[in-house]
């Protein structure tokens, strides 16, 4: 089967709240989302899975649409810092001087799992819908940090697996995958329905 693994679209900044931040796209996430549909729409889409966090809901709904295909949610698939009371996009961290910048980049957050927990609840729930779809196309709406943890241990990268590239919003990272376990590395990082559009697509660069 192949395994589409989906950042979410850009969020907006949240800061100081009561309990998990959590927050919905930004205008400019809506239209990346909606370009990303359009772009997977031409493809055959057996099913989709999201985390259940709200930015990673509302980037799969335009694909929803598109294919004709209801979203299941997975707990599973959350962000290592899903409770968090803040979220602010990594490029504005960047623009700004801010410390925690270099503490995402260098690896260096803590989340409310340990990364063996996080590892574990990532890999098994990654695994059960490989298991569930033999032959599939399947797409999961996520995280960066869970698409980096997913693809470093297909990969076979070691102690730096949870932070070894940065996936661009909405990017489409693929997989091919099979019940018996062997896993490959398709693409990383697909990027082409955010090309010439101006829309922001990470830290180093826009559409």
């Amino acid at each position: 089967m192949e395994l589409i693994l989906i950042r979410h679209a850009l969020p907006e900044r949240r800061e100081q709240t009561d309990g998990p931040a959590d927050p919905p796209l930004a205008e400019a996430g809506h239209r990346q989302a909606r370009r990303l549909a359009d772009y997977l729409s031409t493809e055959r889409i057996d099913a989709i899975y999201t985390s259940p966090l709200r930015r990673a809901v509302e980037t799969a709904s335009p694909l929803t649409e598109a294919t004709g295909c209801t979203a299941t949610v997975v707990d599973g698939v959350a962000e290592w810092d899903r409770q968090s009371t803040e979220y602010v996009p990594i490029e504005e961290l960047k623009a700004a001087g801010d410390p925690r910048y270099h503490e995402v980049i260098n690896n260096l957050w803590e989340g409310e799992d340990p990364v063996e927990d996080f590892e574990q609840r990532v890999t098994t729930s990654l695994d059960a819908i490989i298991a569930d779809h033999a032959g599939d196309t399947v797409a999961v709406v996520c995280h960066g940090g869970v698409i980096n943890l997913f693809l470093a241990t297909v990969l076979g990268i070691g102690e730096e697996r949870t932070g070894f590239f940065y996936p661009n919003y909405t990017s489409i990272n693929r997989v091919a995958a099979s019940r018996s376990g062997v896993r490959s590395v398709v693409t990383i990082n697909e990027t082409a329905h955010l090309r010439n559009t101006g829309l922001p697509m990470g830290i180093f660069q826009n559409g």
